[in-house]
C-alpha cells in the first residue's frame, strides 16, 4: 500500500475541508476550517481525502489519525483503509479527537473491538446561548454583578461588531495584550497568541465573526468565533485587559447577545487542564461537555 499523500491546509483548501465537515456535523471545536488552518501551523497537522472522507494526521503522534469526516459509508471505508494502512506500517490503529458520537458509530460497526480513553483536559464546554446572554437565575448572579459593576465604572462603554474599520485597532490591542501577559516566555501562550493574531489578520478570509468592547473610546476586549453546525457557535478567541474589572464577563455576555443568538448553543472550547480556566468555565454552568479521546484496539483476551 502506497504512502498517503498528506498536505498542510492552506487558505484555498477552505471549501473542500468545510464541505466534508458539513457532511458529518459535530459540536467539537476542531471541526471548523479556521481551527484546522490556524493551529496546523503550530501542531503540523496535515490532511488527505481517503475513500471520500477527510482525514487529518498530527506529527505529534507516531501514527495516528483524527476520526474521519464524511458520510457514514465513506467514514467506514476510510476506517478500514486506515486499519490496513496502520497494520502494514507495523502500528495498531490509533484515532484521536474521537467524540462520544464518533465512538458510538465505531461500536455499531465493530462491536467490542475498540476502546476509547477520554481526556478531560480536551473536553469542550458547551452552554445554552440564552443563559450566557441573559445570565438569568441564582447560579449566575455573581456574573450579573460583575457586569453591573463594569457598567457603573465605565458608563461610556459600547459594543461593536468586528469589521474592516476596527480590525487593525483590534490587532494593535492584541499586541499590547501579548506584551502585558508574558507570552514570549511561555511557548503555549505564545502559540495561542500567534493563532489569535493570525485570526485577526485573516479575519475576512476565514469568514469569522467578532465583536469588541470599547472603554473610553479604546478597545478593552474582543472575541472571535464562527458556527460549527446548525445549532452551535464556537468562540475561538476571547481577550480582555485584566486591569479593567469585569471586561471578560462583559465581552462574553455581549458577544453572545449580539452574534450568537441564532444558535441554541455556544461552544467555548476546552480548559487545557489549567485549574483557573477550568474553574472559570465551570462557573458559567455548561449545559454539557463535548468529550474527546483516543481510540485503540482492545487487547485480545488470552484463553485461561
Amino acid at each position: 500500500m502506497d504512502d498517503i499523500k498528506f498536505k498542510r491546509p492552506e487558505l484555498e483548501d477552505r471549501e473542500i475541508i468545510t464541505s466534508y465537515f458539513s457532511k458529518a456535523p459535530s459540536r467539537s471545536c476542531e471541526r471548523t476550517f479556521s481551527n484546522v488552518y490556524l493551529w496546523s501551523r503550530h501542531y503540523h497537522v496535515k490532511y488527505a481525502v481517503i475513500e471520500d472522507a477527510l482525514i487529518f494526521q498530527d506529527d505529534e503522534f507516531d501514527l495516528a489519525f483524527a476520526y474521519p469526516a464524511g458520510e457514514p459509508h465513506c467514514v467506514k471505508r476510510a476506517l478500514e483503509f486506515l486499519m490496513k494502512y496502520s497494520r502494514e506500517k507495523g502500528y495498531p490503529l490509533k484515532l484521536y479527537n474521537v467524540t462520544e458520537e464518533n465512538f458510538a458509530q465505531m461500536e455499531e460497526w465493530y462491536p467490542g473491538e475498540y476502546q476509547v480513553e477520554y481526556d478531560r483536559d480536551q473536553a469542550d464546554y458547551v452552554y445554552e446561548s440564552e443563559k450566557l446572554a441573559t445570565l438569568a437565575g441564582k447560579k449566575l448572579h455573581s456574573k450579573r454583578n460583575h457586569i453591573n459593576k463594569f457598567k457603573t465604572a465605565n458608563p461610556d462603554w459600547c459594543y461593536e461588531t468586528l469589521d474592516e474599520k476596527n480590525q487593525e485597532e483590534c490587532f494593535q490591542m492584541a499586541l499590547r495584550w501579548r506584551n502585558q501577559n508574558g507570552c514570549e516566555e511561555d511557548p503555549e501562550k505564545n502559540a495561542e497568541m500567534c493563532v489569535t493574531l493570525n485570526s485577526l489578520r485573516l479575519y475576512r478570509e476565514l469568514g469569522q465573526t467578532g465583536g469588541i468592547i470599547r472603554v473610553n473610546g479604546e478597545i478593552a476586549a474582543f472575541a472571535i468565533g464562527e458556527p460549527i453546525c446548525d445549532d452551535t457557535f464556537v468562540v475561538h478567541v476571547e481577550k480582555a485587559f485584566a486591569g479593567i474589572d469585569g471586561a471578560y464577563p462583559m465581552i462574553n455576555q455581549q458577544f453572545v447577545e449580539h452574534e450568537c443568538m441564532d444558535y441554541k448553543y455556544v461552544n467555548r472550547e476546552d480548559d487545557t487542564g489549567a485549574e483557573g480556566l477550568r474553574k472559570a468555565k465551570l462557573s458559567y454552568k455548561p449545559a454539557f461537555l463535548v468529550e474527546k479521546g483516543v481510540v485503540t484496539k482492545k487487547a485480545a483476551r488470552t484463553a485461561e
